[in-house]
């Protein structure tokens, strides 16, 4: 991949500032193919522009809380991206994943061009998901079960499995993936001991608890590597 032109860059740096809490040096010189000195250079010139960026020492950069910047023009093929995600979501079984995505898809597509309008609109009549996808929608969890993986709070949660039996568990909320259609909760079970994966429309019941627990010291790559070669549904 070439290096971008630098007003290009310096465009994706403010954009990738505002996607993240904080993004380090490094980070950024990897994702546009410069050196960490270029984005030194970079990061001095959008605060000599006045952009309010924080540098917090060994950590990284970010935007003094706050500070909003204009809306984000978008090019033609990321609209077109935008719709295609739009229609897959409304494909998707759980009702609070598909109200709060298209919520928020169409404040996104309020700020495209009055060219772009149309076209998207057009693209949207013409863009169809078929194949495992149930248009029946048969979880409400999605959300919740989100912000207990971001906020680190244990779920109960009323499980009819695969084979129809039922059981009641706290979990520890780890990931969340897609297979096949379905959607599946990766959660550290105490009813088990051990990792386990959820199908989200299987989970009769969901309650966030005010317990939390410690940050699990694994990522989804090493979860991947270790459990689901083997693994079947709880």
């Amino acid at each position: 991949m070439e290096e971008k032109p630098r007003l290009s860059r310096l465009t994706a740096i403010l954009t990738q500032l505002q996607s993240k809490r904080i993004i380090t040096a490094k980070e950024l010189a990897e994702r546009h193919r410069v050196s960490v000195r270029t984005i030194y250079r970079d990061i001095r010139t959008l605060e000599k522009s006045g952009v309010p960026i924080v540098t917090e020492e060994g950590k990284g950069y970010s935007i003094m809380e706050g500070y909003h910047l204009p809306p984000v023009l978008f090019t033609e093929d990321e609209a077109n991206a935008l719709i295609t995600v739009e229609q897959l979501a409304i494909k998707n079984k759980d009702a609070s994943f598909v109200k709060n995505m298209s919520s928020a898809i169409e404040k996104i597509k309020a700020i495209l061009r009055y060219s772009q309008k149309g076209n998207a609109a057009l693209l949207a009549e013409r863009i169809y998901f078929g194949g495992n996808n149930n248009e029946e929608k048969t979880s409400n969890n999605l959300m919740q079960i989100q912000s207990a993986i971001t906020h680190y709070k244990v779920l109960t949660i009323d499980y009819l499995s695969s084979e129809k039996k039922q059981t009641t568990r706290n979990i520890e909320p780890f990931a969340i993936y897609s297979i096949h259609g379905d959607f599946l909760l990766v959660a550290f079970c105490r009813l088990r001991n051990d990792y386990r994966h959820f199908r989200i429309d299987f989970i009769q019941n969901l309650v966030a608890n005010k317990e939390t627990f410690s940050p699990h010291n694994m990522t989804i790559k090493e979860y991947f590597e270790k459990y689901v070669k083997n693994q079947k549904y709880p």
